[in-house]
């Protein structure tokens, strides 16, 4: 990777982070360049609309990563079931560890900035709308037909990510091991 790549992936991840851990109103500029170890110069060479395309680039990072742990979870079991709850666990695995809410869920800078601009609630669709079709394709893949796997990978994203939102709140996961046992029930009916 050359120097002029390193440096925008630098600020590139740190700034995905810190807009994932404390959000996108919280999270300064300078914060972004003093952590990423990059000149203020270097941010507005690589994002020259500022911090609205560093955020909608970030919010693209984010969802490559938490669409790549989810389909890595989903693959772990055949059965659809065993799969959502392994994904859930993995989840609670991450909200415990230090990393807490990196590339897990993007429904908390969703809505933060849904009314701030509309890339970034664009982005942060494409974001749920992938995950959505991550559920939907591993129900299909266990024989779900199409309309019925659509409908429930919505119902399980609404349930996971809404999860995710009260145990932060919460500090506290047991909304997601709630999801895990509910999800037995939603996809044996």
């Amino acid at each position: 990777m050359n120097n002029k790549t390193d440096s925008r992936e630098k600020i590139l991840t740190t700034a995905s982070r810190l807009f994932q851990l404390k959000g996108y109103n919280a999270t300064g500029l300078s914060e972004i360049l003093k952590e990423s170890n990059s000149p203020k110069g270097s941010l507005y060479y690589y994002f020259p609309n500022g911090k609205e395309e560093l955020a909608v680039e970030s919010i693209n990072l984010a969802n490559k990563a938490i669409e790549k742990s989810i389909r890595t979870s989903l693959g772990k079991y055949s059965n659809p079931i065993k799969a959502m709850q392994y994904n859930i666990k993995t989840i609670i695995d991450e909200l415990n560890s230090e990393s807490m809410l990196q590339d897990i869920s993007i429904s908390l800078l969703s809505l933060e900035t849904h009314l701030l601009s509309e890339p970034l609630r664009e982005a942060c669709k494409k974001a749920i709308l992938v995950m959505e079709n991550a559920y939907t394709e591993k129900l299909i893949e266990s024989g779900f037909n199409k309309e019925k796997a659509e409908e429930l990978g919505i119902a399980i994203n609404l349930m996971i990510e809404g999860a995710i939102t009260v145990s932060v709140a919460k500090r506290d996961v047991s909304a997601l091991l709630v999801v895990s046992t509910q999800i037995e029930l939603l996809l044996n009916n």
